[in-house]
């Protein structure tokens, strides 16, 4: 297959834009303004992909609820990297059933990377027939067409071709939030690791063009933004595919120059991409947080290969040491799957003294959940889950006790802090976000304060969070 990345034209876009007000003016007929509920499931790349299918259906004129009841239209962005969420996600679309019984004109869409595997598209058209509208992220920026087809003709519209994915820039976008802004730099992934399904349901690595990522990156600035993220599959790779002199430090740079009191973040980053020129420009960027997401997966060199991770122990851990003598402040999160395939309990203490040598501020952690289509389903897997349930539990102990003391030595200290929203726990009024992301409960202030920075005294601190009260308060 040609796997040559499309770029969407904007005479593309624009025919989706003739849709929308299509169904704009079927909108504005109504006796009242229909309804719209988005439910996300899965990584920020998906929160982002939503604030666009929000867009459009804004631009059809609706509006939004979080009531399945109360909805016209129902909109299921999934999850494809864990068999867990699948599961939930079929559960709960099972159970839309009865809301559809009640309300048939109801239009129940199913997006995102489960949507984007056969065996999973199959089974929603054979098994969960009140599913009107299943597409993949490669169509998502045709889903007003596919909408329409599905309001018009009222036939269920499947739209899953196997296609590199493609780059489509100008589809509007209804966020979350006023303080915090997800920014897809690129789509796609090209690693190929054994147990990720990714590469199959979002196709290759594809950059937007710098241009169009700092125009998107200064409008959020200017709209008074705080907290900007920039998401990939792998950042690290960005610009490969472009055959322009950028890679991703030089586009951090250049955001970094954009004017505004904001910061920069940014995932996934993998690590055999992390660059000593990405942590000398980190070190040199005012606006970029001393934030560093590292996924290691495993801390045996055996595993590693098993896995397609394409670096060793060494390796990565020489990363950690370089990031950390640029970036002496800097907070590094990972993630780590227990009981790949094959592993062995010796193999498992090696991530456990991998753990405690690079001492993280806080892991993700999972047990590996067989993905269908991937190298490692196929693979031996002897060890019980009783066993794997045990070392899991033995890594995430060892790990609390390293977040714990992590956290016990910001108290005393005065940090600058993003107030990012008001608590909804006893004993503190706000919640904030250090330089780092670390969570800090605030004791005092109001509402008013959200989207401010804030210098925050840190008074207490547990294993999850710090405890804190705005500086100068007494």
């Amino acid at each position: 297959m040609d796997r040559q990345t499309t770029r969407i034209s904007p005479a593309d876009i624009d025919r989706q834009r003739e849709f929308c007000e299509q169904i704009h003016e079927r909108s504005a007929a109504l006796p009242t303004p229909p309804l719209a509920f988005v439910d996300t499931y899965g990584c920020q790349q998906n929160e982002a992909d939503s604030e666009r299918i929000r867009g459009y259906l804004a631009s059809m004129g609706y509006g939004f609820t979080e009531s399945e009841e109360a909805a016209d239209a129902i909109v299921i962005n999934t999850c494809a990297i864990r068999e867990h969420a699948e599961d939930r996600v079929l559960g709960n679309v099972g159970a839309l059933v009865h809301a559809k019984r009640r309300h048939p004109g109801q239009i129940i869409c199913l997006c995102g990377c489960m949507a984007q595997e056969p065996q999973v598209a199959e089974k929603i058209r054979q098994s969960y027939r009140h599913v009107d509208l299943v597409f993949g992220p490669h169509a998502l920026w045709k889903f007003p067409e596919l909408f329409c087809r599905v309001l018009t003709r009222r036939g269920r519209v499947f739209d899953i071709a196997d296609e590199p994915g493609s780059i489509a820039e100008g589809i509007p976008v209804v966020r979350q939030s006023g303080i915090k802004g997800w920014v897809s730099i690129m789509y796609g992934c090209n690693n190929f690791c054994s147990y990720c399904i990714v590469p199959y349901v979002r196709g290759r690595e594809r950059s937007r063009k710098p241009e169009d990522v700092l125009a998107e990156v200064k409008a959020l600035a200017d709209e008074g933004y705080r907290d900007i993220t920039l998401l990939g599959q792998n950042v690290n790779s960005y610009g490969k595919d472009l055959g322009l002199d950028i890679d991703f430090a030089d586009l951090l740079e250049r955001i970094d120059a954009i004017p505004g009191d904001f910061l920069i973040r940014f995932m996934t980053s993998h690590p055999k991409d992390a660059s000593q020129k990405l942590f000398e420009t980190m070190a040199r960027c005012k606006k970029v947080a001393p934030a560093f997401h590292l996924p290691f997966q495993a801390g045996s060199d055996r595993i590693l290969k098993a896995m397609n991770r394409v670096y060793d122990r060494a390796g990565y851990l020489d990363k950690v040491r370089r990031l950390r003598e640029q970036v002496p402040d800097v907070v590094i999160t990972s993630d780590v799957i227990v009981g790949f395939p094959g592993e062995t309990t010796p193999e498992f203490e090696e991530t456990l003294s991998l753990i405690e040598e690079v001492r993280f501020d806080a892991l993700f952690t999972f047990i590996y959940s067989p993905r269908e289509g991937t190298p490692a389903a196929s693979m031996p897997d002897p060890m019980s889950r009783a066993e794997k349930q045990a070392n899991f539990q033995r890594l995430v102990d060892v790990q609390n006790v390293i977040s714990a003391e992590k956290h016990a030595a910001y108290v005393g200290k005065t940090l600058r802090c993003l107030i990012d929203g008001v608590s909804e726990d006893a004993g503190s009024a706000l919640t904030a976000r250090t330089p780092g992301n670390r969570l800090v409960r605030v004791a005092d202030g109001d509402a008013s304060l959200v989207g401010q920075f804030r210098d925050v005294e840190i008074t207490a601190a547990n294993t999850w969070s710090l405890f804190g009260k705005l500086a100068g308060q007494g």
